[in-house]
């Protein structure tokens, strides 16, 4: 196909595409030839495009269908408004002190899908089959029957089928975290959990004046016999895992270790937090822990891993009805509800199945972001090639905090391995998540930056005094 147009009239704008059937939605054709025309050079800033009715005549397409190509190529930065002069293109924007930010553990975009319009449709589906006033009142914390049939679909993968009831809707994973901690345990208890564990349950059990004490691990993850003993050393109110992809070790416990945690938790009779936001983007897991003692382990799944944060939704397995309704009362005392909004989009993507079809492009993008810090990261990459995040080993001239301080100064954030230690166990590691920034290009030039910082001595990053 020809990149160009082909110019009949000489009023058509030479940067137009010939429009193709299935060259993927028509506006983002347009939006992506004029982004094309800014980078060539045959479109310079300052200059004026055609208005919108024009450019929709000129193309024989509705005038929607060039609005959304328009709006598409300002979210880009590529055009401005001037009031009733036009629309112009933009001058190129500056970026200063633009940093890098591979702290934050957040899906990737997903490359190919049309977020924007997947968000309309959705919420259009919504205000089309709900009854709005009851998406703008109080509801209940929990979720209602339809939320509750949405979570069983979403853990259809780990378990089979769900009895529903057995399920309660959660406003995120850390709320849920919390609301377990206030109805399981008692201010002074302890919680066990591995040397290096999620920032947000130290936060919490911190809050709510609970201890958590360490527990020792090797290569797959907390060591069963460690657990045992310190169960019976200190009698913990809860433990908690992370066994798939672990934040931050990435390392995914295989069933073997699992079976003999949940044999121990039943034979101490102990409870488990099983907070698992990556199984689904994880190749070929395990069993979750939660299969082999039910009535032992409380099971999290949350969709900000693997679709968005913004969607604030988690599902969480517990099976005995009182201890469901404890859980209920803790997390109603912080959290009345989730957002009925949010909550209903949730179960709209994942009852129509646009759920599962945005998790595959994320966990497909999430893959190829792994491979690009495998090649840049050569000799140093320890990643399982999924998930969201990579555990880096610094060599032994590097600290991490004075290696998370140089990275700084070279405008990329990454997370030290002390935000992540339950205990005084030193580790000389960092972590790289890579979904936090959406390009490709800026990623790529960010994991270079570090892999050229690793090769060379701290000294030769040592402050100017001035």
């Amino acid at each position: 196909m020809s990149q160009l147009k082909n110019i009949q009239d000489e009023n058509v704008p030479v940067w137009l595409p010939r429009l193709a059937m299935h060259g993927g939605p028509r506006f983002l054709q347009i939006a992506d030839a004029l982004q094309a025309a800014v980078v060539a050079g045959s479109l310079k800033p300052g200059e004026r495009l055609p208005t919108q009715r024009q450019l929709a005549a000129q193309l024989a397409v509705d005038l929607t269908t060039v609005t959304r190509a328009y709006d598409e190529a300002r979210r880009r930065n590529l055009l401005e408004g001037r009031g009733a002069r036009g629309t112009y293109v933009a001058a190129p924007k500056v970026a200063l002190n633009a940093i890098l930010d591979l702290s934050m553990n957040t899906p990737p975009p997903p490359d190919g899908v049309d977020f924007d319009d997947m968000l309309k449709q959705g919420l259009s589906q919504v205000l089309m089959s709900a009854d709005n006033e009851q998406l703008m009142t109080y509801h209940l914390a929990g979720g209602g029957e339809s939320d509750r049939k949405a979570g069983a679909k979403w853990l259809e993968p780990m378990f089979g089928h769900v009895d529903t009831q057995q399920l309660v809707v959660c406003p995120g994973a850390q709320a849920a975290i919390a609301a377990l901690i206030l109805a399981l345990t008692e201010p002074g208890d302890v919680i066990l959990a591995e040397a290096m564990t999620y920032p947000g349950l130290l936060a919490a059990a911190t809050q709510f004046g609970r201890r958590i004490i360490a527990v020792e691990t090797d290569q797959h993850g907390m060591l069963p016999e460690m657990l045992e003993q310190a169960c019976r050393q200190h009698k913990p109110g809860l433990v908690y895992l992370n066994p798939t992809l672990q934040n931050p070790t990435a390392i995914t416990m295989p069933e073997q270790r699992r079976k003999e945690l949940a044999s121990i938790a039943q034979r101490c009779n102990v409870r488990i937090i099983e907070d698992d936001p990556y199984w689904l983007l994880a190749d070929a897991p395990p069993p979750p822990i939660a299969r082999f003692a039910p009535e032992q382990v409380y099971y999290i799944s949350t969709l900000s891993k693997c679709l968005t944060p913004g969607l604030r939704v988690a599902f969480v397995l517990i099976r005995d009805p009182q201890e469901r309704e404890r859980f209920l009362v803790a997390l109603r005392s912080f959290a009345l509800m989730g957002a009925p909004l949010t909550a209903a989009l949730a179960t709209q993507w994942i009852l129509d199945g646009s759920a599962k079809g945005l998790m595959e492009v994320v966990r497909k993008e999430a893959r190829l972001r792994h491979s690009m810090a495998r090649d840049i990261l050569a000799g140093k990459y320890n990643g399982s090639g999924d998930g969201l995040h990579v555990w880096l080993a610094l060599p032994a001239y590097w600290d991490s905090a004075q290696f998370v301080r140089a990275a700084e100064s070279e405008g990329v954030t990454v997370m030290p391995a002390e935000a992540f230690a339950t205990g005084s166990e030193s580790v000389n590691a960092i972590r790289i998540s890579l979904g936090s920034i959406k390009d490709r290009g800026r990623l790529r030039a960010a994991l270079q930056r570090l892999s050229h910082l690793l090769a060379q001595q701290p000294w030769s990053f040592s402050t100017a005094v001035v």
